[in-house]
């Protein structure tokens, strides 16, 4: 594989941009064993700047794909894998089984009065259920919308406001750290909040029950729960829908920063083919993987590689709910060893926590199984990298860092292991996501002087055109779509990530675009200060972001959480600054180093920075339903007072 993959990947780069119609036809046709296709595409591309469309005419459906189309090879075999450890709780469901229950829930949509193109909610943990809820809304043309069970009534209220639903989906209760949340209850005041005409039009609200000990408040004329609404199937057909192309399977908000969440959609046709390869080409996923996969199916990732993608390749995925050190700090690798899993698939900030822990608490258990490690979601830290691949997988096994976003579906940077295998490893750059997926073509760019960059020159990722998986519009606004991605300084997607592209064409990320830092002329990625800063020994997390200075601009202000065993103090804090300047130079320059005990994050993982330099400037922190722990919002504003007292 080796040399010759990488070529191949290269070549098949090449044969995208110079002709893109026939290299989506040809790859299209190739998926064929794995994606159905009812009636074959009139037009692979068709392109009205900035409006586009993939395979227009063909007639598919991705719950066929995932289920009917799979059950005369993989019928038998497992297809989800339900782990819950809070509720001591582990079962499967084989491709079979999965089949039946889908059929089931597409016969009570139907007797609920869900039609092709209502939207269904779902505001459920990591479940079989949720799943195959997901999976049977496609299956019948309707529309799903998932919100993660950790988002505030707030949150789902806005969510609802955005895509009206017929149908919610909910459990009544869920477990985090032994502390019970009450789902069903922040679901009845999402309603509250959200718009009278809007909260009208959901007209059931279906309870999955976990805890039957608990009492549960019903409206007995919108609340039922999950067993009587499949009663409600009965006589109803549970026939799949052949869907355009171009149809809508599920609609993804992602957060804004004050504006409401952007409702992202992606469509039957090409999200599958983008999500397929996306998948074979980075993971090298195969049918006989088992995929753990930490996200959370109101996560982007958790549709693509959770829900929708593992199914698309005839493999089997762990369906996780719960947190990585409760009840006990080994139980990721618990649930890896039990099932055998073969690939890991996690965000920075889950193996930043598996470091924190330390390599001796993964010695209790058999990781033999997992033959390659997946990361995604903020850029991974060198450092971290470096901890996965030699100290806990000791250069076992590739550690694969990518990048992709909500509106993409699936990977747009990232490493060819599967045209590579094991030997990937002699190509990775620890702190780069990779190199371009074919179909994907980096531009540079200086917005500032309306101008494309060249190697080694930071500035905003646009991507020149669109590629098969990338969203095709906001379900609110197509005017609201175009201009939050396509009217940018140049013609191409904005994607709103400030990057630079080296001399062998490997993408590098400095974080959003708005949170780079201009010290004295110099833009400075707040990832590259952070990757220094946890290049320390004492360093478990870092949070960068930039301050107004009266003579610089700019400056540097970073909050530090330490690793067990190291106190924070005035020494430290001169080390750390002088370990930064001596990594990346002189031209970082500090206003001050704060020691935290937690960085605001949203549920996803991703570092909230703009939360701290609002808290810092004092301006409104905007949108914070996604975020983790509101007390960290404390954390830092108690940072900062001591900031600006300097």
């Amino acid at each position: 594989m080796g040399d010759e993959g990488l070529k191949e990947f290269k070549e098949m780069w090449k044969l995208a941009r110079d002709n893109p119609e026939e290299f989506w036809n040809k790859k299209a046709e190739e998926a064929s064993q794995d994606i159905h296709w009812f009636k074959k595409w009139d037009r692979v591309f068709e392109w009205d700047y900035p409006k586009f469309s993939w395979f227009a005419g063909g007639k598919t459906n991705i719950s066929y794909s995932c289920l009917d189309y799979k059950l005369k090879r993989y019928g038998n075999k497992v297809a989800y894998i339900y782990e819950n450890p809070e509720f001591g709780i582990s079962y499967s469901v084989t491709y079979n089984q999965l089949y039946d229950m889908v059929k089931k829930y597409a016969k009570a949509l139907r007797g609920a009065g869900v039609n092709k193109g209502d939207r269904v909610l779902l505001y459920i943990p990591n479940s079989i259920e949720g799943a195959a809820m997901l999976l049977a809304v496609a299956r019948i043309g309707a529309i799903s919308v998932t919100v993660f069970a950790g988002f505030s009534p707030n949150a789902v209220a806005d969510r609802i406001e955005l895509t009206s639903p017929k149908i919610i989906l909910t459990q009544d209760y869920s477990v985090r750290r032994g502390k019970i949340i009450n789902l069903k209850e922040n679901v009845d005041e999402a309603l509250k909040i959200a718009p009278e005409e809007v909260s009208r039009g959901v007209e059931k609200v279906v309870i999955k029950r976990m805890m039957p000990d608990q009492e549960l408040h019903l409206d007995d004329n919108r609340d039922i729960l999950l067993e009587d609404f499949l009663k409600l199937g009965d006589g109803q057909s549970a026939d799949y829908v052949e869907m355009d192309a171009t149809d809508p399977i599920f609609v993804m908000p992602t957060s804004g920063t004050t504006a409401k969440p952007k409702p992202v959609v992606h469509v039957h046709g090409g999200y599958q083919i983008w999500n397929y390869f996306g998948a074979k080409w980075v993971y090298g996923l195969q049918p006989d993987d088992i995929i753990f996969n930490t996200s959370d199916i109101g996560w982007i990732v958790g549709q693509s590689y959770m829900v929708f993608g593992p199914l698309l390749a005839g493999a089997s995925v762990i369906l996780f709910d719960g947190t990585p050190d409760y009840p006990k700090p080994g139980i990721w690798y618990e649930v890896i060893e039990r099932n055998r899993a073969t690939l890991i698939w996690t965000s920075p900030t889950g193996a930043r926590f598996l470091r924190k822990q330390g390599v001796e608490v993964a010695k209790d258990y058999d990781l033999s199984s997992v033959s390659r490690v997946i990361c995604a979601g903020e850029v991974l830290n060198p450092d971290v990298w470096e901890w996965l691949y030699r100290d806990l997988f000791e250069e076992r096994i590739p550690i694969i860092d990518h990048m992709w976003q909500t509106e993409t579906g699936a990977p747009i940077f990232g490493y060819p292991y599967g045209l590579m295998g094991d030997s990937v490893t002699d190509v990775i750059k620890p702190g780069s996501a990779g190199l371009p997926m074919p179909g994907v073509i980096p531009l540079i760019v200086d917005e500032a002087e309306e101008k494309v960059l060249g190697p080694n020159e930071k500035g905003v990722l646009y991507l020149e055109r669109p590629f098969p998986g990338l969203t095709p519009t906001l379900w609110d606004s197509f005017e609201r779509y175009v201009d939050s991605y396509w009217n940018g300084v140049i013609k191409g997607y904005r994607s709103g990530d400030a990057a630079y592209l080296d001399e062998d064409g490997y993408i590098w990320f400095a974080g959003r675009a708005d949170e780079v830092i201009k010290i004295a002329g110099h833009r400075i990625g707040t990832i590259e200060v952070e990757n220094a800063l946890i290049s320390h020994p004492a360093v478990a997390e870092a949070g960068v972001v930039g301050v107004p200075d009266e003579v610089r601009g700019e400056v540097a202000a970073a909050f530090v959480v330490l690793k067990p065993g190291y106190e924070p103090g005035d020494d430290l804090k001169k080390e750390l600054i002088q370990h930064v300047r001596k990594t990346m130079g002189p031209i970082v320059v500090f206003r001050d180093i704060q020691f935290v005990n937690m960085l605001p994050k949203t549920r996803s993982g991703k570092i909230m920075r703009r939360v701290m330099k609002r808290l810092f400037t004092g301006e409104d922190l905007g949108d914070l339903s996604t975020i983790e722990e509101v007390a960290s919002v404390d954390e830092i504003r108690d940072a900062v007072a001591k900031l600006t007292k300097l």
